[in-house]
């Protein structure tokens, strides 16, 4: 399998002559960017399969380069910076980037990244090889191949991050996904604050999706374990005849569970 193209972004001569060295020693194809400007010219030019991008570059910030990206691009956005506050992280993850890797790494961290991104990259380019370039639910329609997604006919207007959740809950209808597994497909990540973060996301996609003139409810809450989209936008209860799987679980069965918490036992409520 040839390695992904791989576009450093990165002012600090010496930071940048380790990633590229890195890259070259495992035989990773890269460009090189020493600010903003010549970063987006280059994800112009080359579309790169996958950006390593620093935030503190001289002629702009980080952040507005993901944004750039975003508007025409859904190629992987890895963050490398020394920034380690949780608002920058936060920040670079809400405006569109995929990954964040904090300074100093080690090479190992770095090329397990990699490794992560390129896996679903080769995943993605699997399933829109062999799914539907259309799904339609109910009154939602997603086109894949355009990156649209529509509600009675009218285009939904989505950032990035809510588009990745709906495409990931649509190409797993019926299957209660875990805060976990959202988490780890959409950000590569599982941190609390990842989760944080998923949940104001969910809030406004749900808000989006019933704004359609039957209010129908796409997305079920499943509290304290993660979301599912339903069939046919259908109902609000968590007491659907569909046995949907939880990664693989029957959810009649794991509906009439317990789960401990906080120790003390906790039946899953209905929403």
């Amino acid at each position: 399998m040839n390695k992904p193209l791989v576009l450093v972004v990165e002012d600090d001569t010496s930071v940048r002559n380790l990633i590229t060295t890195t890259l070259k020693t495992y035989e990773y194809r890269y460009l090189s960017a020493q600010n903003g400007a010549s970063a987006v010219m280059e994800a112009l030019s080359h579309n790169p399969d996958i950006v390593l991008l620093d935030l503190g570059l001289p002629d702009m910030d980080g952040v507005e380069i993901i944004r750039k990206i975003r508007s025409w691009s859904n190629m992987p956005i890895i963050v490398i910076s020394a920034r380690t506050e949780d608002s920058d992280k936060i920040g670079a993850l809400d405006a569109g980037a995929d990954d964040y890797l904090t300074k100093p790494f080690s090479v190992d961290e770095l090329l397990a990244r990699l490794r992560v991104t390129q896996r679903r990259l080769s995943l993605m380019k699997t399933n829109a090889a062999q799914d539907s370039p259309v799904f339609t639910n109910g009154a939602l329609k997603i086109d894949y191949a355009a990156g649209c997604a529509y509600l009675d006919g009218a285009e939904l207007h989505l950032t990035p991050i809510e588009y990745k959740l709906l495409c990931l809950l649509s190409k797993n209808v019926g299957k209660v996904l875990t805060h976990t597994y959202i988490t780890q497909q959409i950000w590569g990540s599982s941190w609390e604050n990842d989760i944080a973060s998923l949940r104001v996301f969910m809030a406004t996609l749900r808000k989006k999706l019933e704004n359609g003139k039957g209010g129908q409810q796409y997305i079920q809450t499943h509290i304290g374990i993660g979301y599912r989209m339903v069939r046919g936008g259908g109902g609000n209860s968590e007491q659907s005849s569909e046995n949907s799987g939880m990664n693989g679980v029957d959810f009649s069965i794991w509906h009439h569970l317990s789960f401990a918490c906080c120790g003390h036992t906790v039946l899953p409520q209905m929403s």
